[in-house]
């Protein structure tokens, strides 16, 4: 499977890395990478491609632990050098929902959603002021 798409590419452009910082479970999803022979689902919410041609992606990434699951950045080549059982490689989610957020992306895979995630942001930030003092 083509993990890459021009219609993918046109989303990563509005997307750059850095663009949904402190949203948590209300960032956007953009693409859902996931492994058809066994664990790793990639969610990824921010995109950068790079000077040489490969894309550096930073997201959600759950590996089968959901006590382990955390952010974090992969390249798209990583992702597509992954060859399971019988030469299967990771694929692209073609039906994950359009303006999804990580939060609605993991309770439609079925997977934990962390307390952390589900946080308001502007509830942390007021937390945050609040410890200040």
């Amino acid at each position: 499977m083509k993990l890459m798409t021009k219609e993918l590419e046109e989303e990563f452009k509005k997307y750059p890395l850095g663009s949904q910082d402190g949203l948590l479970g209300q960032a956007k999803v953009i693409a859902k990478f996931f492994n058809p022979m066994g664990v790793g689902t990639w969610f990824i919410t921010e995109a950068e491609k790079q000077e040489d041609g490969d894309y550096e992606m930073f997201g959600y990434c759950h590996l089968g632990d959901d006590e382990l699951a955390e952010f974090g950045y992969v390249m798209l080549s990583e992702l597509q050098s992954i060859k399971g059982p019988l030469g299967m490689g990771i694929e692209r989610d073609l039906y994950l929902s359009k303006d999804c957020t990580l939060i609605e992306a993991l309770k439609q895979t079925s997977m934990k959603v962390p307390d952390y995630l589900s946080k308001n942001v502007e509830e942390e930030s007021e937390e945050d002021e609040e410890e200040e003092y």
